[in-house]
């Protein structure tokens, strides 16, 4: 009988042990936070953020992806908890496309956009049928248009903005020809032959050793609606982790890394 009890008692130590461990088990892993990035600065601020986060016991680990979807198809079918690597826009034409929730959370950054030339030091030297390389995609291809219609080398329809499609292009007196190229190759395309003007990105067009100092124009003001957004989901957009998420990619640690670290390229936009 007593070796019966001490073996009930040493079954239920090993089950009370096992069941602490597993319990260890679930509150670390209830304490990781997974974002996708898919290049910096996006992936540095991501990093910083985790280093600010270990304070309150978080675990931020960044999925580095290699395009322009694949992180948010991570967060859509829940493979990660937040993205960060895009502005609304972008996000939007994504859920209408892909029939999918994601949310924006909080605006980070504003990036300095712009057009760049290799041949060109000032507008009045481009001619006449030059090309102009702008992106591909929607969203980003109305900011471009807007901003050369900003600088006075095209009419748009009235009102449409950022909104507009090479359709709204009501006058073109350079003739330019437009050549719609993906967000990722548009840092090529600088070194194409007879392309005048290339927008970019100081992310991409990094690659080829240029920074916006470098760019013919940039955007004139600052449009939010286009900030580098901390990005999730519908059902987890009030959930703790996305919380703390937002609280260090807010924090002023990150705030000065974007400044001291991005200040040439990028605006805090919190």
């Amino acid at each position: 009988m007593k070796k019966l009890l001490f073996g009930l008692v040493v079954l239920s130590s090993v089950g009370l042990l096992a069941a602490c461990g597993n319990q260890s088990e679930e509150t670390s892993e209830d304490k990781v936070i997974t974002v996708a990035a898919q290049a910096p600065p996006m992936t540095e601020v991501i990093k910083k953020a985790a280093e600010v986060a270990k304070a309150d016991g978080w675990d931020i680990q960044l999925v580095q992806v290699n395009d322009n979807v694949a992180y948010n198809d991570m967060v859509a079918s829940k493979e990660a908890d937040a993205s960060f690597a895009q502005h609304k826009p972008y996000m939007e034409k994504y859920n209408s496309e892909k029939d999918s929730q994601l949310v924006a959370i909080q605006p980070i950054y504003d990036a300095k956009v712009g057009f760049y030339s290799k041949d060109y030091k000032s507008v009045d030297e481009i001619p006449n049928k030059s090309k102009v390389a702008i992106p591909n995609d929607a969203s980003n291809e109305g900011r471009a248009l807007a901003i050369l219609a900003d600088e006075g080398l095209i009419t748009l329809t009235p009102g449409v903005g950022t909104n507009a499609t090479l359709k709204d292009v009501v006058d073109n007196p350079k003739e330019f020809e437009w050549l719609s190229v993906d967000l990722l190759n548009l840092a090529e395309a600088y070194s194409e032959p007879n392309v005048a003007l290339v927008y970019n990105y100081p992310t991409y067009i990094s690659k080829i050793g240029l920074k916006p100092s470098d760019a013919l124009f940039l955007e004139p003001n600052v449009d939010q609606r286009f900030s580098i957004q901390l990005v999730a989901r519908e059902d987890n957009q009030d959930s703790e982790k996305i919380k703390a998420l937002k609280k260090v990619m807010t924090s002023d640690e990150v705030r000065d890394f974007l400044v001291n670290e991005h200040g040439e390229t990028l605006i805090p936009s919190f």
